[in-house]
């Protein structure tokens, strides 16, 4: 199985909404888009599956309530800030180890502003960010405690 198939059938699983159509060349990532809280993917112009992970990350910390409220900059669309930034990538690692993923699939280097290896290096190193969030959203345990993060208790916050 290919990775994009690998992470769609996640995606199924775990209840993030997908819908694969073509989307203009332009954009904030070629290929992926969220709107009212669903990805719409573009398989032809899709650079790097592994920012499905992270774009499926601001989808799962969202409350559920409030997930239809995403669009396209997030930021913008849902005022989600810093803390759902932090989080969402810390849901992008525990998604990529649960897939058994290479770290690269996710912090590509043409991602997060060059920082790529510089997240590889933390949250290989169990030191990454973001973690506390998603435990706070009671998503998981925390790090450091019996089968804590990156185990995931909730793939979607309630």
């Amino acid at each position: 199985m290919n990775e994009l198939n690998q992470v769609l059938e996640f995606f199924d699983t775990i209840g993030i909404r997908y819908q694969l159509e073509p989307l203009p060349a332009s954009g904030f990532l070629p290929g992926v888009l969220i709107k009212n809280g669903t990805l719409l993917i573009d398989p032809e112009h899709l650079s790097y599956p592994g920012d499905l992970l992270h774009e499926a990350g601001h989808i799962a910390v969202m409350p559920e309530a409030s997930r239809h409220l995403l669009n396209d900059n997030v930021n913008e669309s849902a005022g989600q800030g810093p803390a759902e930034e932090m989080a969402a990538i810390a849901w992008s690692w525990a998604a990529l180890l649960h897939l058994n993923l290479p770290p690269q699939f996710l912090f590509h280097p043409a991602g997060y502003k060059g920082g790529s290896d510089s997240y590889i290096e933390a949250f290989t190193a169990n030191s990454g960010f973001g973690h506390p969030m998603l435990s706070w959203y009671g998503m998981c345990k925390p790090a450091g405690t019996e089968a804590g993060y990156p185990q995931m208790n909730l793939w979607l916050r309630p």
